[in-house]
This record gives structure tokens, sequence and C-alpha cells, in this order.
């Protein structure tokens, strides 16, 4: 009994090899984590499962019950002959891992080919091998891993089974009972440690295999997270030598380079005395990746650098691609072909569709940023004609009654208009000029409002350096005069106040003209609100201007109170704080 559990003991070491093969296997890998299987990956599982059953019953030792001699397995047995073996490990494992459907079909084709090989045990032992699939599949639990002490008792159990079913079915009795004494608690204990052992080493080498799966992600978002700044301003040399520097420090290879179509960009570790900045393409593999826009992986010695003793030994030369176009490579070069592996082959694949990912990010807020200064171009040219017709308006009424006061303010006006064509070309002047425009518009409204008007300017001399969009500050003292203090006959006042706000500037125009009726007042400054005496556009535009350039906390904020007045204010960043 000792010499067959040594024996059985043995064949161990066959269940360890194939476990190990077995994880390599994606059906297999679905298995051990309990997803559900097609149709295909189940006929995968049952047939290979069956055929581990099979290659068991062989890998067995034949006993004589006559002479309790053992003999190898042949292709027949004699009536005296019955087989210690390990076939119900892979049976009870189809069980365990896909459920009874793939139990069962494994235990069908092992116990069938057990009945075929003969033997007075022949029918008990195939019938047992079918009802241990079954068995062993009602303790599938979808989503759980068995504890290798509850595998074990499986196993035990499904031998014990065909034990007993020797004792109650084979014949002749003494026969039976003579064998399962022999071989009984031998194959019990063998295959209920076989069983164990299989699944363990299983669920240990997966298990291995997902925490390096998890560390090459966590790698990857940390790569992502470092190089997401540099390369969103576009490739070149500084962001390409930022970005080499990060994936030579994380991945550890013996070089990292980056190219755009025909020129190194950067190159970090060894080989960087003859592959310099802004030197060409040395190698005739980079440039088959430019034109073909495929990784390629090259083998030790054939980098094909024209430089001579270059010792870059093999490299994965990856394509930088935007919009279609290979606009570059990313290059990691290894001591030999032996150490790139196939995870480090997709994980620079990865890192190069990121990389990739990043330059389209790049060009997207290029070309935003371009067509929002062409929107606010336009919304500046949109103020210079609705400023001149108010303004007409103003000229025409004195050439009547004052022809001098007119020619002057056609003079100012002149000067203005200049100011108004330079301001259009320029996306930011200084206060002072700002406040120069406003009070050239005013020599203008003043002539119109004779006696009625006094502007009042509280202005913090040292911010007159500051810089603020052009047209900004006109058209709110203009919203003031036409739709604030317009009707009244006497004591209008606009005060225009620019003060210091630590590393803002809070600038704010005020009149006590009638003020704004609620309804309209949430609507004034977010959307061109028609009326009788306006269409909203040039608050509309300032608003839209300062959220564009500073950001949605510098847009307009209105108060008002019907008949007391309205005051709107905004804040904008000092010039100092980087803006």
């Amino acid at each position: 009994m000792v010499d067959l559990l040594v024996i059985m003991l043995e064949r161990v070491g066959m269940i360890v090899a194939v476990a190990f093969v077995l994880t390599r296997f994606q059906f297999f890998k679905n298995l051990v984590h309990h997803d559900k299987l097609d149709r295909k990956q189940e006929l995968t599982a049952i047939l290979f499962f069956g055929f581990f059953g099979i290659v068991g019953t062989y890998f067995g030792v034949a006993l004589n019950t006559n002479t309790l001699h053992f003999n190898g397995v042949a292709s027949a047995l004699t009536s005296d002959e019955a087989i210690a073996n390990s076939r119900v490990i892979g049976v009870v494992v189809a069980g365990l891992l896909g459920g009874y459907r793939v139990g069962l079909g494994a235990g069908l084709i092992a116990g069938i080919h057990r009945m075929t090989l003969g033997g007075f045990t022949a029918f008990s032992c195939g019938l047992s091998t079918i009802v241990a699939g079954v068995v062993a599949g009602a303790f599938y639990r979808k989503g759980k891993a068995l504890k290798p002490l509850t595998v074990f008792g499986i196993g035990a159990l499904a031998e014990a089974m065909q034990m007993t079913m020797i004792l109650l079915i084979s014949n002749p009795f003494e026969q039976a009972r003579t064998l399962v004494e022999v071989i009984g608690m031998p194959m019990i204990l063998a295959n209920g440690v076989g069983t164990a052992i299989f699944i363990l080493i299983v669920h240990n080498v997966i298990s291995e295999q997902e925490k390096m799966t998890a560390l090459q992600a966590q790698k990857t978002l940390r790569i992502a997270n470092q190089t997401l700044g540099y390369l969103r301003t576009g490739m070149n040399t500084d962001t390409a030598r930022a970005v080499c520097d990060i994936l030579f420090r994380e991945l550890k290879p013996s070089a990292v380079a980056m190219t755009n179509q025909t020129d190194i960009l950067a190159h970090v570790g060894i080989a960087s005395d003859h592959h310099q900045v802004n030197s060409p393409i040395r190698t005739a593999e980079t440039k088959d990746v430019i034109h073909h826009g495929e990784l390629v992986v090259v083998n030790d010695g054939t980098i094909h650098c024209d430089y001579p003793g270059c010792r870059l030994g093999a490299a994965v030369i990856a394509p930088l691609i935007r919009r279609g176009e290979t606009i570059g490579t990313l290059k990691l070069y290894y001591p030999s072909e032996k150490v790139i592996t196939d995870v480090s082959i997709e994980l620079i694949a990865g890192l190069s569709s990121l990389l990739s990912n990043q330059l389209e990010i790049a060009e997207t807020d290029r070309a935003y940023q371009l067509a929002k200064e062409a929107e606010i171009k336009a919304l500046q040219a949109q103020i210079s004609p609705h400023f001149l017709f108010n303004s007409m308006n103003i000229i025409v009424s004195l050439i009547r009654t004052d022809p001098n006061q007119a020619r002057k303010l056609l003079t100012s006006l002149s000067y203005f208009l200049r100011q108004n064509v330079t301001g259009t070309t320029a996306s930011q002047i200084s206060l002072e000029q700002e406040l120069s425009h406003v009070k050239a518009y005013m020599e203008i409204i003043e002539a119109r409002f004779i006696d009625r008007l006094t502007i009042l300017y509280d202005v913090d001399d040292n911010l007159l350096h500051e810089r603020i969009p052009p047209f900004t500050l006109q058209p709110i003292v203009e919203n003031a005069i036409h739709h604030g203090i317009n009707d009244m006959e006497k004591n209008c006042i606009i005060t225009l106040s620019v003060r210091s706000l630590d590393t803002e500037i809070g600038i704010q125009v005020e009149d006590n003209g009638k003020g704004i009726s609620p309804e309209r007042l949430t609507k004034l400054g977010t959307i061109q609100v028609e009326s009788e005496t306006g269409t909203g556009m040039g608050l509309f535009n300032v608003n839209r201007r300062l959220r564009m350039t500073f950001g949605d906390q510098a847009g307009l904020s209105i108060t008002s109170k019907e008949h007391e007045g309205t005051m709107i204010s905004f804040r904008i960043p000092k010039w100092e704080e980087g803006v």
C-alpha cells in the first residue's frame, strides 16, 4: 500500500506541469475567473479535460488481483486486472471550474475510454468517472474560489465513490474487495492531494499574472500622469526630452528616444554620444516605422545604425500617430531581444497610443485657442460700428446748433476711431489706454448732456500699467448713459472705479439712472436682449470676451434697483500673476 502511495504521488509531478501549461490558455483563464463560456470555449474545455482524464488513466499502474503485481497500463486489460490511476483529477477539476456540463462532458470522455480498456472493473470505473464529473460540478460556485482543503475533500470523495462502486458493481466480489484493500486508500489520498495541488497552482500562477498586469497598469497610469503636461503643449526637443527622462526612469531600458519624421528630438541612455538632438535619424528601421506606421521589434544586431561601434542592441520602435499620419516614433532600446517580453511590447504599444492621443489633444487645444482668438477679434470688430452709429447721432444733432463744437467732436471722434482700429489688432492693452478711450468717448457724450452729466473717476494710479482687453470699459459706460441716465434732466452721475484687490483688479461702473427690471436683469450680459432702446449687444460682447480671456469668474456682475441705479462690476487677474 505504501509503495503504491509513493507511485501515485509521483504522478502528481505530471499534474503540476499540466497546471502550469493550462494557465497559458485563455479558455482556462475564463474558467478560473468563473466567466461564462461560449459553446466553443465550453467544448474546448470538455475535450481538454476529457483528454487529461485519459492521460491520467495511462499514467496509472495495472494491478493483477491474483498475483498483486503492478504492471504498466496496456491498450487492454485481462479479466484479473484493474488500474490504480489519477483519471479522476482531470474530471473533478473540470466540474469545479466549469460546472456540471463541463464535468459531465469530461467524465463521459474519460469514462467511456476506461470502459474500452476492459478488466473486471471496466464498467464500475467508467461509470464512477462520469458520476465524479457531475458531483464535482455540484460544488461549482460562480464567482467563488474553493479553499485547497475543500478541493482535497472533493477529490478524495470522488475517489471514495469509485471504490464504493467497484465493491457494489464489479464481479467477482472477492477480487473487487482485494483491489479496494490494496489501492483504495492510496488512490483516495493521492488523487485528493493532486486535485488540491492542481487548483492551488492554477490560482497562484494566474494571481501572479494578475498582479503583474496590475503593476503594469499602475506604471502606465503613473507615466501617463507624469507625461500629460508635456506633450499637451506639442512635440519639440524640450517636451520630448522630458518624456524620455520619465520613460527611462520608470521602465529602465538601455536607452529611450523620440523622433519626428526626420530628426532625433531626444535620446536618453547609451549611444547618446552620436544619437544627438536635432541630428538626422540614423537607423533604417525607424524610417520604416515612419513609412508604414506599425510597431516593430528589432532583433539583436539588426538595428543598422550607421555609426561604427554603436552599442545599441534590440529595440521596440512604435509610431506616434496624429490624425492618421505618423509624425514620429518612440523607441526603447534593450541589451538583447531576450529582455523584450510580450508584456513589454504591449506596454510600449499602449504608451505610444497614449502619447499619440496627447499630441492630438495638443493640436486640438491649439486649434481651439486660434478659434477663440479669432472670435475675440470678431467681437471687438463688432463694437466699432456700434459705437460709431451712436457717436454720429450725437454729432449730427450738433451740426445745426453748434458747428464749431461738432467740428471739435469730429476731430475727437477721428482720434478715437484711429485708436479703435489699433485696438482690433491687440488682444490686451494697458488700463491707461483703455481709460483714455473712455475719456475720449465722454468728450463726445458731454456735448449732449450739457451741465447734466458728471463722471467721476476713482482710479488707483498704480494699476494703470495693468492689462485689459480693449473696448471693455467704453461699452459699459455707454450702456449706463444710453439705458440708465438718458431720460434724466439733471444730476446724472456715473462713477468709474478701478481698485486693487490682492491678486486681482476690481473694476466697477455705477450710475444713478432708472435701473433695470428684474426680468431683464437675469438675461442681460448672457444673451442679446431685444428692447425698445437696444439689443444688449454691447454688454453681451464685453461679458463674452472677459470670460473667454480670463475664465468664467471674470464675467460681468450686474446689480440694479429700479429708479435707483445700476452697478456693473468685474474682476480680472493682475498681469504680474502670469495672465
